[in-house]
């Protein structure tokens, strides 16, 4: 009798009944069960099934049958025959007792990999039921909510109204099935509070751990500025808001005082005393470096009123002289047709449909028309130049209708949104730039001024001359408005601390002057620092520690010592030592225009500590009043129609929130 090798000692056997179902062991359980089954399909060929005997139809999954089967004639299968010997083998009902008999009796090597295979099929069963199996203990602890005053429940409820807060999410989310929903299956431990909760408790905590944080943080800088402007929200309620930028360790840092609700007479008395409290509730310098406004008549008012350096938003003043250089009957003529035929398009759907196919039978790009945003006048030069270059497909549109055909341009009207293009075009980048809040954009402003004097707005021969008088009237309005002194100055100041630009930008014949400036203000910021850094007088409680002190201990001397000499003041006055500091720094190599100037000043400060300081000062000021505007934005995602009712109170500390709140 020829037998078969054993199978090998891992192969493991789990019939259809053994398995256990999918979805309820743990990993490893199925790894077990899978492999198992598998190995119960490769192991099966091993014991040849004989073409006499048929396999049994039901089985409890007992390994036996594998070696026993039933004649094709035996459709009860009540007689079961030896696959090897072929002796029909008498059984009670299901009991297999008599076969495994047989087999231990008359085929004892088939006997012992029977109960091999026996053997490992009981192990692994065992393992995946106490894989699956749940402990008492482990049970309970899933199903016992936190603690409130637990870590975990305190940290997910932090990170709750973090989210809220800083996504300027509304409050009633915490009881919105799906966020419910999500929690429960993140955690199932946690229970959510009510809004109710974060509302009148976790929302205030934070809001007060953030402002006594920055106020710490703010507690020791000297040099900063400011900017502000007014705003109405959905429901008509007027706000001003107050944002401040100052340098800390040569980072530039930003942060939003507040967003005041401001339902008095926006006259320039009112806003000077509600700046003079803003500066006195963070307990500030009352007197910043200067303040970034647009050029509305009251706050320019109150600015003055308090004293202040006012800086003129870059942004406004361009977009001022750009309406300036737009006064012409021609100009006037064609921007009204540009948004004419923006208006037939944006409502109506049909026109928008015949526009898309007109597109694609001249093979223009699928756009869609840009609507003009009378504050922005970026978004007219985006307008003439979609329109020009949807110039086809308008007019094939336009003209299949007698009542649009008087919108269809001409070419005089061509002519002159090309000019208005190539004047605006140059400058479109200029005001993006300059309203960053991450880095130094004062110092640009004089830089940028003489590159449209030399370049950007100088006349060009071919441009025509519609094209060229708008350029003159842009530059002779900036010109005009940045010579004032004040203004003049802070732009001078600025880019010459700017280890960029220097004096390459200054007047030939103000750069004495400035000099001169320079040397004043960094002896006084000398002298201010000098006073601020004087050792603090004992505590009490370090007066009462009495210390014995430690005998000296004799040390020996060494060659170095005989040439030690007492320490001698410098031999040169402070207004030499900075004029020292001036000579070096104009000899120094230039910057790149493209490298940071804070990380210039990070790197050379000890070399220069006195222009230094001049630098932190004057470099935190920004070149527009943007920062205002995005509070302004802000407000507007928090003051939906939706959640119209908020409270001014509870504006201002959203708004807080979601500006200062760090990652």
């Amino acid at each position: 009798m020829e037998l078969s090798a054993p199978p090998p000692s891992w192969i493991l056997l789990l019939t259809p009944s053994q398995m256990v179902p999918a979805s309820s062991p743990p990993p490893l359980a199925r790894k077990l069960c899978v492999c198992v089954k598998n190995s119960f399909n490769m192991a099966a060929p091993t014991q040849p099934a004989s073409p006499d005997f048929l396999p049994k139809k039901r089985t409890n999954g007992s390994i036996i049958w594998r070696y026993f089967g039933f004649k094709p004639s035996d459709e009860e299968q009540k007689e079961a025959f030896c696959r090897e010997c072929k002796t029909l083998v008498q059984t009670k009902g299901s009991s297999t007792t008599n076969l495994f008999n047989h087999l231990q009796h008359h085929h004892k090597l088939l006997y012992e990999e029977c109960a091999r295979l026996r053997f490992a099929v009981k192990t692994t069963t065992s393992t995946c039921k106490k894989s699956q199996q749940t402990t008492l203990q482990t049970s309970l602890s899933q199903s016992i909510p936190y603690e409130k005053t637990s870590a975990r429940w305190v940290s997910i409820t932090e990170s709750i109204a973090f989210h809220i807060a800083k996504d300027m999410t509304p409050i009633a989310v915490v009881e919105q099935p799906g966020f419910k929903r999500m929690l429960k299956t993140l955690d199932p431990r946690y229970k959510l509070p009510s809004r109710h909760f974060f509302s009148r408790q976790e929302l205030p905590r934070l809001y007060t751990r953030e402002r006594e944080r920055l106020a710490a943080d703010l507690a020791q800088v000297v040099h900063y500025a400011l900017t502000t402007d007014m705003w109405s929200s959905r429901t008509c309620e007027p706000y001003m808001c107050v944002t401040m930028h100052y340098i800390v360790e040569w980072e530039m840092k930003s942060a939003c005082l507040q967003t005041t609700y401001f339902p008095q007479d926006h006259t320039g008395e009112n806003i000077a005393e509600a700046l003079g409290d803003v500066t006195t509730t963070w307990m500030l310098n009352p007197n910043p470096v200067a303040i970034t406004t647009d050029n509305g008549s009251n706050i320019v008012s109150a600015v003055q009123s308090k004293q202040w350096l006012r800086m003129q938003c870059f942004g406004h003043r361009l977009h001022l002289a750009i309406g300036h250089g737009m006064q012409n009957s021609k100009i006037t003529r064609a921007i009204n047709i540009c948004k004419k035929n923006v208006a037939a398009f944006s409502y109506s759907w049909k026109r928008r449909r015949e526009l898309a196919e007109a597109q694609v039978q001249l093979n223009l790009p699928a756009h869609q028309l840009i609507t003009e945003s009378p504050t922005r006048w970026g978004s007219r030069l985006q307008m003439v130049e979609r329109v020009l270059e949807q110039e086809r497909a308008l007019a094939k549109v336009l003209s299949a209708d007698k009542k649009t055909r008087p919108l269809v341009l001409t070419w005089q009207d061509i002519e002159v949104l090309e000019a208005i293009q190539r004047a605006l075009k140059p400058l479109q980048e200029f005001t993006d730039a300059l309203s960053g809040e991450g880095y130094v954009t004062l110092s640009y402003v004089r830089p940028v001024l003489h590159l449209f004097n030399s370049k950007l707005l100088a006349p060009q021969e071919g441009d025509g001359e519609l094209a060229n008088t708008i350029r003159h009237t842009i530059l002779t309005y900036l010109n005009d408005k940045y010579s004032e002194p004040s203004t003049s100055d802070l732009l001078d100041m600025a880019s010459f601390v700017d280890p960029r630009f220097r004096g390459t930008y200054v007047c030939s014949e103000k750069l004495a002057a400035l000099k001169e400036r320079v040397i004043y203000e960094a002896q006084e910021l000398l002298a201010n620092d000098a006073a601020r850094n004087q050792v603090r007088p004992q505590s009490a409680a370090e007066q009462c520690v009495v210390t014995d002190p430690a005998p000296p201990v004799a040390k020996k001397k060494t060659l170095a010592s005989f040439f030690e000499q007492d320490a001698t003041p410098s031999a040169f006055s402070p207004r030499e030592s900075i004029q020292n500091e001036l000579s070096s720094y104009f000899q120094s190599v230039c910057l790149d225009s493209k490298a940071d100037p804070l990380q210039w000043w990070r790197e050379h400060e000890v070399a220069y500590p006195a222009l230094s300081s001049l630098a932190r000062k004057y470099l935190c000021v920004p070149a527009t009043s943007s920062p205002s505007e995005r509070i302004f934005s802000c407000s507007g995602n928090i003051v939906t129609c939706q959640r119209a009712s908020l409270k001014p109170d509870t504006v201002d500390r959203l708004v807080f929130l979601a500006k200062n709140l760090e990652m």
